[in-house]
């Protein structure tokens, strides 16, 4: 099936008399026959359901779903994009093990790994995304288990180079853990171009709505565990009476690592309801992020022509410094927008204050046109040579388009420019 179909198919099918739409199956636990059968459940969670900690028939349909749109062999749903994070580290890094990271990312990435991780003595080693192999490569130590990118990164937008960290992360015999939020996979499939495992935070375009917020981790299913060092996956698991994961199973020991032990322990699972809503964005994901490009693009080219924008980042743009990366991995650029107003903060401020239709909100990626200032917000908590190491200055507006009529978008921008 292609994308259009797969947003509206994947994940359920209704058998004879059943619900044509997903059902919210509102339960936390579920009945069995005997003892016996319980306990063989507590010995291998994947065999059934068992408790809404770990699985719920709602959340595995959307699970499968993107799963499928991903093209991977297995996902798992948390609470929070933060979540997804957090659990896709920790299930290849313990205390005493290091990862590298892309400098360009969400701030709040940016203060889990350089600030709490480091508390549970888990280090981030942070390179430039455009750095040369080279650099990146030399920035590898014995204890390295990763390495960790956005494909658009917030609020940046620069564009990944796949290939390129997928080479040097395979060389090394570890994974490409990427965070395909803003591209979705409509617009971009990491697996296509050497990922091992993609990470969402639901709560953007895949929702696409402002309802509730999530996350997803995807497993590819591609990388060889045994090549490197991972005796979390390819050892015992005591907690699990000595279960090998890559003996047991295959292809996807590390999504189902994630689920019979980080899920377990830290119960960060979303409700049904919340699954239910996410399934619904998902179905119209498709057409929504044609349209968010297309508005975007034209946007992001009034913004370019006006002599009140020192300079614009939008890899739509044929200008645009990740213009030929966008090319080559992405089948559009998204929505978002970023851009530097000529005056500074306040001038952003002034510009962002002055804005009717759309939104000054702490939110991204919604059918409706919001705006932030990333220096005030997302990224407030960093230090001024971290906002410059990220690409923030103190003028720079983070725009995202929505689906209102792009002429009406763009009379409100220009009406704030004016003031």
């Amino acid at each position: 099936m292609r994308d259009e179909t797969k947003c509206l198919h994947s994940g359920y099918t209704p058998k004879n008399a059943e619900p044509r739409v997903v059902p919210i199956v509102q339960s936390t636990t579920y009945v069995y026959d005997s003892t016996e059968a319980i306990g063989d459940v507590f010995d291998d969670p994947t065999k059934s359901l068992i408790y809404s900690r770990f699985a719920n028939p709602t959340v595995m349909a959307v699970e499968d779903k993107i799963a499928d749109l991903e093209g991977g062999i297995g996902a798992m749903c948390t609470s929070s994009g933060q979540a997804a994070t957090l659990l896709a580290i920790l299930n290849l890094c313990k205390s005493g093990d290091s990862f590298i990271s892309t400098t360009q990312i969400y701030g709040g990435t940016v203060n889990l790994f350089a600030y709490t991780m480091q508390k549970y003595e888990i280090e981030c080693i942070f390179v430039d995304c455009d750095a040369s192999e080279e650099e990146i490569e030399a920035s590898f130590k014995d204890n390295t288990k990763l390495i960790f990118g956005e494909t658009i990164a917030n609020p940046g937008l620069n564009v990944l180079d796949f290939e390129k960290l997928a080479k040097i992360a395979h060389r090394r015999n570890v994974p490409l853990i990427v965070d395909n939020t803003f591209a979705t996979p409509i617009l971009c499939k990491p697996f296509e171009y050497g990922a091992d495992i993609i990470v969402h935070s639901t709560s953007k375009y895949m929702d696409g709505h402002a309802l509730q917020v999530g996350g997803v981790i995807i497993d590819s299913g591609n990388f060889d565990w045994s090549s490197g060092d991972f005796p979390e996956i390819t050892g015992p698991d005591m907690s699990y009476k000595g279960i090998i994961y890559t003996d047991t199973y295959g292809k996807s020991a590390y999504i189902i690592k994630a689920r019979m032990q980080l899920m377990r322990d830290f119960g960060v699972y979303p409700s049904a309801h919340s699954a239910f809503l996410l399934n619904l964005g998902l179905e119209t994901m498709a057409l929504r992020m044609e349209r968010y490009c297309e508005n975007a693009y034209k946007v992001a080219k009034y913004l370019e022509a006006s002599d009140k924008i020192e300079s614009i980042s939008y890899p739509g743009l044929e200008n645009d410094k990740y213009y030929e990366l966008g090319q080559k991995y992405l089948k559009g650029a998204s929505g978002v927008i970023t851009f530097n107003v000529k005056g500074g903060k306040a001038a952003a401020v002034k510009f962002m204050d002055s804005l009717k239709l759309a939104s000054n909100e702490v939110h991204v990626a919604d059918i409706r046109t919001c705006v932030l200032h990333p220096a005030s917000a997302t990224h407030r908590q960093l230090t001024d040579e971290q906002l410059e190491a990220v690409g923030i200055n103190p003028g720079m507006v983070r725009l995202s388009v929505g689906l209102e009529h792009v002429d009406d978008i763009i009379e409100d921008i220009s009406q704030a420019i004016r003031s």
